[in-house]
């Protein structure tokens, strides 16, 4: 069933939302990651849509929702409550099934906290870290200096930020284009071309500027320069302001089931999107060494934090990167249906 589209105004924002389904079947929420909207998720819908009542918003800022400031110091939280103000004004009280793919991962997980009561069941798809990203070691989630630097919207490459704000549609090195093919997918992996275009325009639908995405920055003393300021996304997710290690101290916690990429390069264990990775491999000058800034191990941090909330199930596609709905569209759709029946 293809999705219709339609603005929701809430208590929090305008919410544009894709939906698909019986309105009387059981709800499924999908929740999309960093610099995309949920036009990543049209096929999905349409797969998922026979059993559920499919809803897949755009988060503030992103894709058609409106433009609102992202409190940083909130971590995930402004994202899980204006999910939790969708939801009402679609008046949808009960226990949800939520699936969030990268960061959409980290909004559900913080829903999942906030709002226990809300949440049947979560899927997880490359999940990023419950200690945010970037500047931590350890699965404790240590950060790697006090200040939290290397994470934050200080660490975004600022060629690829003047090209999202451009709309820039061309194949150069830091463009959305040659990172959608290079690292939200794994190398090779080759869309539809159609498709590809109406991916680039969700990623170039992102508001770009201290507000939203990367967000501001702080100068620090500690290596690699920028601790987190405190509004946008990219300063949501630093460990400064982001720790959800209290999922594992849910009782009881959601069922998991956990969906990742062997081959993913942005949420990993050796994350190429981890200047502490990119320092060790002699990308970012000046590294000081694992010592004083080691890789953040994110990976191993999410399955800390799940196993130690109990139920969970963790499936790990070969030759996949970091999109395994859209890499592996059947397994994935058969795993998630056999997840949620």
């Amino acid at each position: 069933m293809k999705a219709t589209t339609r603005m929701v105004q809430t208590d929090r924002l305008n919410t544009f939302v894709r939906e698909a389904g019986d309105p009387t079947a059981p709800v499924l929420v999908l929740v999309h990651g960093n610099v995309s909207s949920s036009v990543f998720f049209d096929a999905l819908i349409s797969e998922l849509s026979d059993r559920y009542r499919v809803i897949a918003p755009d988060y503030r800022g992103y894709g058609g929702s409106e433009r609102r400031t992202i409190d940083a110091t909130r971590g995930m939280a402004d994202f899980s409550d204006d999910l939790v103000a969708l939801l009402d004004a679609l008046e949808i009280t009960g226990p949800v099934d939520l699936l969030g793919w990268s960061a959409g991962g980290n909004i559900v997980l913080q829903l999942a906290i906030d709002h226990p009561g809300r949440v049947r069941r979560l899927v997880l798809e490359a999940c990023g870290s419950p200690y945010g990203f970037g500047g931590t070691h350890g699965t404790d989630g240590t950060p790697n200096a006090e200040d939290f630097a290397g994470s934050g919207g200080g660490t975004a490459n600022p060629d690829f930020c003047q090209r999202l704000a451009a709309g820039d549609r061309g194949e150069e090195p830091a463009s959305p284009l040659t990172t959608l093919r290079s690292f939200y997918v794994r190398p090779g992996f080759t869309f539809d071309p159609e498709v590809e275009q109406r991916y680039l325009d969700g990623m170039l639908a992102t508001s770009v500027g201290d507000d939203v995405y990367p967000g501001d920055s702080t100068p620090s003393d500690n290596w690699p320069g920028p601790a987190p300021g405190t509004t946008g996304m990219n300063n949501a997710l630093s460990p400064k302001y982001l720790d959800q290690s209290a999922f594992a101290d849910l009782d009881p916690a959601p069922p998991v089931l956990w969906i990742r990429g062997a081959d993913d390069q942005i949420v990993s264990d050796t994350s190429m999107f981890d200047l502490a990775q990119l320092g060790a491999l002699g990308a970012v000058p000046g590294y000081p060494g694992e010592e004083v800034a080691p890789p953040q191990p994110m990976v191993s941090q999410l399955r800390s934090v799940l196993e130690g909330a109990g139920e969970v199930t963790e499936l790990v596609y070969e030759d996949c990167g970091h999109s395994p709905h859209l890499e592996h569209p059947v397994r994935f759709v058969q795993d998630v249906h056999g997840f949620l029946e």
